[in-house]
């Protein structure tokens, strides 16, 4: 308990330091350096938001205005958005035409001139602006006699360094990880033990080596030790590594939830593509399916009934919907919560459902002696697989409807087959087609107001159809992320204390999706059959997030259960209690100490000493948690 206090302490007051760090925050509504150049604009600089910059056209053509229009790089096949007329230059007073518009910095950008006259394209320029900055583009004519324009691009203030957050940030938790495990090391010293024990406790040593009866006998030591050597013993009985994974991908979900800095790859994609945030969710799917293979099999080895274990089935998707709509419900936002704007969809609904057919699936179609390795099957190699062919041709059978869905189903004023964003995507053909037939099932199904309001595709495409992440067709492929995890389990059952054969299986599974997921994207992010694309839940999202998903179990497997050289902390004590810190977060998201009044909103560096202290606090609940035993389990 001490130690756990005095990392929060040690964490935090690192962390604080971020608001005092020079050169991590930018001071906004200030005067320019000295030397800034001729920019009176620069004088005029209206206080920086943040992840924008400020652009100053200058036009210097006297006989036209300009059209500034621009492009985001991660905007596929969009529009150019248009963003300021810039008025010509007056000649006789030779004062170019002038105006500022703020920039975005988190993608690069295209910057498109046109001409006001002929609506000719002048020039066009790609660029990638840095956050803070101030920038200059002047637009005058070379010569006269071609009339030939140029287009200059010129930097009046540097931009600040906008991951500099990120990089402090790592080096405290790595300077305090490191302190940690210096500690640890130096406890095992046997003379180093005895000198903190003493000054920790300086009476009891000295009551312990000045009392009649010595040392304690030898019965004492034995007896006061037995309890920890029976909870090692226990403990290793459980298979840290698959805590330690779920804890992982808990507290990566926690601080992208919380905001991540506000970072853009700490933010779910656009659309097409990967962030660091379009990881965790299939990962905790993943590592449910595999906690069902194991806990299923331990209660019908113990002779509980199919009846029964069904019943608890039943139960447990029963709460985690429950808790889902009426408990973690982001629509909470638009007022009380009424069935006018309830969102049926969700995070725990969908794991509650995807665990409801998964478990079922499991228990109905198990049989006695497969995993014992007792029953004969044609192929040794594939014993895992087998015996267990109802279930894949269940699973194929979903993903065949998945496919026929996707790409058969007739939606009102869309292609067939459409997986676009909508919006301004697509050269704004499909304005109303966001998601495609995934988006049409919702909305007929369960109406645009019992879904999420504001999909991620929203900012950059500029999307204005309520969509659901969380869907009814994407729940088909969340199904079989969570049936990939459940062979995994399977792999653990069958192989087990056999190291060696189950880390190679768990290598040639993440290979076989990596192959598969490769065929399918044509290893590019817009160009492929099936893009990886985590607001749909392609197929080729879950192949090649559950390749990521076996590599890493592969890889915790063998540092904490094979080898032993990590315990699994931090990421093991939120494993342990998953359900109380995702709910927890959700429920407490708003109230301090997980979040206070920043004194500047537009700081990344604000934004992630807050996201990280709150996330890290989750961590120190659940260890204390853990500490006294606390399980809250569904």
């Amino acid at each position: 308990m001490a130690a756990a206090a005095g990392l929060a302490a040690a964490v935090a007051a690192a962390l604080g330091a971020l608001l005092m760090a020079p050169g991590l925050t930018q001071p906004h509504g200030g005067g320019p350096p000295e030397g800034s150049g001729p920019g009176a604009a620069a004088e005029r600089r209206p206080a920086g938001r943040m992840d924008q910059a400020l652009l100053l056209v200058r036009n210097e053509l006297p006989a036209q205005g300009l059209r500034l229009a621009a492009r985001s790089g991660s905007c596929h096949q969009c529009l150019y958005q248009f963003l300021a007329f810039v008025p010509p230059s007056n000649g006789s007073l030779r004062k170019p035409g002038t105006v500022e518009v703020a920039v975005d910095t988190q993608h690069p950008l295209t910057l498109l001139l046109n001409g006001s006259v002929s609506d000719t394209e002048l020039c066009k320029i790609q660029y990638h602006f840095g956050e803070f900055g101030n920038y200059s583009l002047v637009v005058k004519t070379l010569s006269t006699s071609t009339k030939t324009v140029s287009c200059d691009l010129a930097i009046n203030e540097s931009p600040v360094n906008s991951y500099l957050p990120i990089l402090f940030a790592f080096l405290v938790y790595m300077g305090t990880l490191t302190v940690l495990i210096v500690g640890r090391l130096l406890m095992k010293i046997h003379a180093v033990r005895n000198w903190v024990y003493k000054k920790l406790n300086p009476r009891e040593t000295d009551r312990l080596i000045n009392s009649e009866l010595g040392s304690p006998n030898t019965a004492d030591s034995v007896s006061s030790d037995l309890t920890p050597r029976l909870w090692s013993t226990a403990s290793r009985q459980r298979l840290r590594s698959l805590d330690t994974f779920r804890g992982l991908s808990l507290i990566i979900m926690v601080f992208v939830n919380y905001g991540g800095g506000k970072y853009w790859f700490f933010k779910h994609a656009s659309w097409n593509g990967l962030t660091v945030a379009d990881l965790v969710f299939p990962w905790f799917v993943f590592i449910m399916g595999t906690s069902i293979s194991l806990s299923l099999s331990s209660m019908l080895r113990w002779g509980s009934s199919k009846q029964k274990v069904f019943g608890k089935i039943l139960w447990r998707s029963f709460l985690l919907i429950l808790l889902g709509i009426i408990v973690v419900n982001p629509n909470y936002c638009l007022g009380p919560l009424s069935w006018d704007n309830l969102r049926i969809p969700g995070v725990l609904q969908r794991l509650g459902f995807t665990y409801l057919v998964v478990a079922a699936l499991e228990v109905l179609f198990t049989r006695a002696g497969a995993e014992s390795g007792t029953l004969e099957t044609l192929c040794p190699a594939l014993q895992d697989i087998l015996p267990y062919w109802p279930q894949w041709i269940f699973i194929l059978m979903l993903e065949v409807i998945w496919l026929c869905l996707t790409f058969l189903l007739p939606v009102p004023g869309c292609p067939r087959g459409y997986l676009g964003p909508g919006g301004i995507g697509d050269f704004g053909n499909y304005p109303n087609c966001t998601g495609g037939a995934a988006g049409y099932i919702d909305r007929l199904l369960l109406g645009e107001k019992h879904i999420y309001q504001h999909p991620s595709s929203s900012v950059i495409y500029q999307t204005t159809m309520p969509y659901d992440p969380e869907g009814i067709l994407g729940t088909i492929n969340t199904i079989f992320m969570a049936f990939l995890g459940l062979q995994a389990g399977k792999i653990i059952l069958f192989y087990k204390d056999q190291h060696k054969q189950i880390m190679s299986r768990f290598a040639v599974w993440g290979i076989v999706m990596g192959i598969i997921s490769a065929i399918l994207t044509k290893c590019s992010k817009e160009d492929g059959f099936i893009p990886i694309n985590k607001n749909l839940w392609s197929i080729s999202y879950v192949t090649t997030t559950s390749c990521f998903a076996f590599i890493l179990l592969l890889l915790m497997y063998y540092l904490v259960d094979v080898k032993r050289l990590w315990s699994g902390a931090p990421f093991f004590y939120p494993g342990m209690n998953s359900i109380l810190v995702y709910i927890g977060h959700e429920v407490f998201e708003n109230y301090f100490p997980f979040k206070w009044k920043m004194q500047d909103s537009q700081s990344h560096a604000e934004h992630l000493t807050q996201n990280l202290t709150a996330t890290t606090l989750w961590v120190i609940i659940s260890y204390v948690l853990y500490r006294r035993r606390i399980f809250w389990k569904i």
